[in-house]
C-alpha cells in the first residue's frame, strides 16, 4: 500500500503552526491487506504530540461538537465516490483560526497493526479554514472528504463503525485534539435489483405473489451480490392512503431472492424494504401496484 503525506499548516499573526500529516491510501491495484502504518499516523496529529491518545485542549482552546454528514450513516456503493462533510465546532478567548478532523478505521492509531484505513480531506495540506463565527472566540468549520470505493474502501471489512479524529488550531497556536472524539458508520450500500407483485389485475381472495432481489456492493470486488439470510419487510400502501405498513417479514434466501404470497384483499402498491444493519444500508425496492377486483 503506498503511504499519502500531507503537511497541515497554520500561519497565524506572522507565526506558523506546523504539523505533519501522513495517512494511508489504498490504491485499487493493491492486495486488500492492511498497511503498516505506525511511522504514518505518528504525526498526524494538529497539537503536541501524546503518549496516550486520549481527548487533548492545550491552553483554553476547546472542541464542543462534532458532526459527521449530518448525523446519517455514509453510504458508499461501487462506482460512485461519496463526498461528505465534518462540521467541527470550538471554542477559544483568542479566536479559531481552522480546524481539522477525518475518519480513521482501527483500534489504535499510534501502533503498526492498529489502523487499516483512513478518509482525509479533499485539501489534506492545509487545516481547514472554511469557518462560520458566531463570536469573537467561537466557530463551527467545515471540513470536506471523499470515500473511494477500491481507494479508500479497498475491502469490505471496512465496512461498520470508523474512529472520528478532530483537532482545532486556535488564533493563538493553542491546540485541541482527539483521536476519537466519536465514532461514524460508514457502510457499503445495498438495493434491490428488481421487484413484482403479480398477477394484475387479482381477484379478491386470490394470492399475490411478491418476488425481489436483495443485493449488497463487496468493495473487495467492486460488485453487488446477493445478500442471504437477511430480514426483509413486505410493505403495503392502500389506495388513497400517503404511507406503508409492513405486513410480514421474510429472510432472503441464500441468493438473495425474496419471495412471498399475500391474499388480496384491495387496491394498493406493494414494496420490498430492508432495514439495513451495523454494516449495511437501507433499501426500499420499486413499488408495484395491484388492481383487486
Amino acid at each position: 500500500m503506498r503511504i499519502r503525506a500531507s503537511l497541515v499548516a497554520a500561519t497565524m499573526s506572522g507565526a506558523a503552526a506546523l504539523t505533519a500529516f501522513v495517512v494511508p491510501a489504498a490504491q485499487a491495484d493493491d492486495a486488500p491487506s492492511a498497511p503498516s502504518a505506525a511511522d504514518a499516523v505518528a504525526p498526524l496529529v494538529v497539537g503536541e504530540q501524546k503518549s496516550t491518545f486520549s481527548a487533548a485542549d492545550a491552553g483554553d482552546i476547546k472542541i464542543t461538537k462534532v458532526t459527521v454528514n449530518g448525523n446519517k450513516d455514509v453510504v458508499v456503493g461501487g462506482t460512485l465516490a461519496k463526498s461528505f462533510n465534518i462540521y467541527v465546532t470550538a471554542t477559544n478567548p483568542e479566536g479559531i483560526e481552522g480546524v481539522q478532523a477525518f475518519l480513521w478505521h482501527g483500534t489504535d492509531l499510534t501502533s503498526e497493526d492498529g489502523i487499516d484505513g483512513a478518509i482525509i480531506p479533499d485539501q489534506p495540506e492545509d487545516i481547514s479554514r472554511d469557518c462560520e463565527y458566531w463570536s469573537e472566540t467561537t466557530a463551527t468549520c467545515k471540513v470536506t472528504l471523499t470515500a473511494t470505493p477500491g481507494v479508500d474502501l479497498y475491502k469490505s471489512s471496512l465496512n461498520g463503525k470508523w474512529n472520528v479524529y478532530a483537532g482545532a488550531v486556535g488564533k493563538d497556536l493553542d491546540v485541541a485534539e482527539s483521536d476519537v472524539y466519536k465514532n461514524h458508520w460508514v457502510k457499503r450500500a445495498s438495493h434491490f435489483a428488481s421487484f413484482n407483485a403479480s398477477p394484475e389485475p387479482v381477484a379478491k381472495g386470490k394470492p399475490i405473489t411478491l418476488s425481489g432481489g436483495l443485493s449488497r456492493i463487496s468493495w473487495t470486488y467492486l460488485k453487488y451480490y446477493g445478500y442471504a439470510a437477511q430480514p426483509v419487510q413486505v410493505q403495503f400502501k392502500k389506495a388513497g392512503s400517503s404511507s406503508y405498513t409492513t405486513v410480514k417479514t421474510v429472510n432472503s434466501s441464500s441468493t438473495g431472492q425474496v419471495k412471498t404470497t399475500i391474499t388480496a384483499s384491495t387496491d394498493g402498491t406493494w414494496r420490498l424494504y430492508y432495514p439495513g444493519n451495523s454494516a449495511t444500508s437501507t433499501a426500499t425496492s420499486s413499488a408495484d401496484y395491484v388492481d383487486v377486483r
